[in-house]
């Protein structure tokens, strides 16, 4: 088990024996960055962030039961305190270094950085551990990938999974630290919003198995091109080692351009006869899932999945690619992607009036938007589509959003434009013959809210997307009050 001579030993030249007496009473249970997340064993990391320092919650921490913190300076309190800062020399504690208060109460590590000491933490913790991990990066899709790649592993071996989107710099080490000796295999995802900053996960992490799942202009504006942006996720393959293997989508050729970059095995995965694992025959069946034929090698399964849309069907086949790559059987793969609980981001729920909503409000994207209507496309009923602004698209911006009004005027009987930027998807839709009684402007996701209460009738199936930044999230629970 981690415990808090493991944090000496990574901030320091400290080896632990294991024999320490206060060894038991120390076990870390879990890394936490918020203190009102601090418990019974917890280490509280004190980050001092733009809005807040977290040395002021210190305090608080410890009296919910965190046993250490990492802190630049000093918060108060008499609580004792070992300096790890180089410039200081690191200490040499002989003949123990819980002599004293150490084994009666909190305890405090001063640290020149709190996020580089949370993440040597991190990368040394891992060091110590066989577990296998396997890492997941790309445009779209991460999180729904991540969470059925665990399914699927989890039929085996015992597996982590990272919390969430904990999926950056702050969020892979936690990630890391609450692996534990049991655990067989771990399944991160990884996300970046500039170059070097997946080699920095890697480093981390050590994957040995990497995923990625399409490529798309999501952080152009940030990045400035697609070339940057698919340079900054293939640090992911080429992190791998030669034994590793690199799951590759086959369908684009911006992820297939990586596997010239990475010295592992390369698998790949799509819709088309020349992949490796590939997939036809796709029939959606709307709310009740989508069925396909699988194929890999001169083996053919019909497989049906409780997963909304065709897009879904690559998810499914990342899945089942990492669960060959792991020697799982075809059963233990289908019994993984027939677990419910991987469905993440599409919640399907009762509307007001007898209507369906598809609440996809977790976040959008150019390709994650079409996939959405594209569902949208396969459902009975009025449809009315809710989209909202897709952000960080750089100069792709405009058109990015024009497209998907071109598909919402092809799928939508209603359209509701929410946020500057989603007046574009209007007017398209609007340039394309849709009625001016059919697409409505709004500004806000709370501006949709009336809208959608004049018009909602029984039969209704809703889509609501947009950016996390938009809140679309407030027009569900808004409707979900209706009922």
């Amino acid at each position: 088990m981690l415990h808090l001579g493991h944090i000496l030993a990574a901030l320091t030249d400290y080896q632990p024996t294991g024999n320490e007496p206060e060894v038991a009473p120390r076990t870390v249970t879990s890394f936490v960055v918020d203190s009102r997340e601090a418990g019974p064993g917890s280490v509280f990391v004190a980050f001092n962030g733009e809005r807040a320092d977290g040395h002021a919650f210190v305090a608080d921490a410890f009296a919910r039961g965190a046993i250490a913190a990492l802190v630049e300076r000093s918060p108060g309190g008499d609580w004792p305190m070992i300096d790890t800062r180089p410039r200081t020399g690191k200490p040499t504690p002989n003949p123990s270094p819980w002599a004293g208060d150490w084994a009666a109460g909190p305890v405090l590590f001063q640290v020149d950085d709190t996020l580089r000491a949370l993440q040597t933490v991190a990368r040394a913790w891992r060091a110590r551990l066989d577990t296998r991990v396997i890492g997941i990066t790309g445009s779209v899709g991460k999180t729904s990938t991540k969470e059925l790649i665990a399914a699927v592993l989890s039929r085996r071996y015992r597996t982590l999974k990272s919390s969430g989107n904990q999926n950056n710099e702050i969020g892979v080490p936690l990630t890391l630290l609450n692996l534990r000796p049991e655990h067989e295999r771990a399944v991160i995802e990884m996300g970046m919003y500039a170059q070097g900053e997946i080699d920095l996960l890697c480093d981390l992490a050590r994957p040995v198995v990497g995923v990625v799942t399409m490529i798309g202009p999501v952080h152009m504006e940030r990045l400035g091109s697609m070339e940057a942006i698919v340079a900054a996720k293939r640090e992911l393959v080429a992190a791998l080692p030669p034994e590793g293997a690199a799951v590759l989508n086959y369908d684009d050729p911006r992820v297939m351009s990586m596997a010239e970059h990475t010295r592992a095995r390369v698998f790949t995965y799509g819709l088309d006869a020349g992949a490796d694992l590939w997939a036809d025959a796709i029939d959606s069946m709307g709310l009740d899932g989508v069925r396909f034929a699988l194929h890999y090698g001169d083996e053919t399964l019909t497989v049906g999945v409780p997963l909304l849309g065709r897009h879904s069907v690559h998810t499914a086949l990342r899945a089942a690619a990492v669960g060959l790559l792991e020697g799982l059987r075809w059963d233990e793969i289908i019994a993984g992607l027939n677990d419910n609980s991987a469905q993440l981001r599409l919640v399907v729920s009762h509307g007001p009036r007898g209507s369906v909503l598809i609440d996809d409000t977790y976040n959008s994207s150019p390709d994650s938007a079409l996939a959405a209507l594209n569902l949208l496309a396969d459902l009975p009923g009025r449809r009315i589509a809710v989209l909202g602004d897709m952000l960080e698209l750089g100069r792709a911006e405009k058109q990015a959003h024009r497209v998907v009004g071109r598909r919402a005027a092809d799928v939508a009987d209603l359209v509701i434009a929410v946020g500057q930027r989603a007046r574009v998807i209007g007017a398209e839709a609007l340039a394309l013959g849709m009625p001016t009684d059919h697409v409505f402007l709004v500004d806000d996701a709370p501006a949709a809210v009336p809208v959608l209460e004049e018009v909602i009738q029984p039969g209704d199936v809703i889509l609501i997307k947009g950016s996390l930044g938009m809140r679309m999230d407030r027009i569900v629970t808004a409707l979900g009050r209706m009922n």
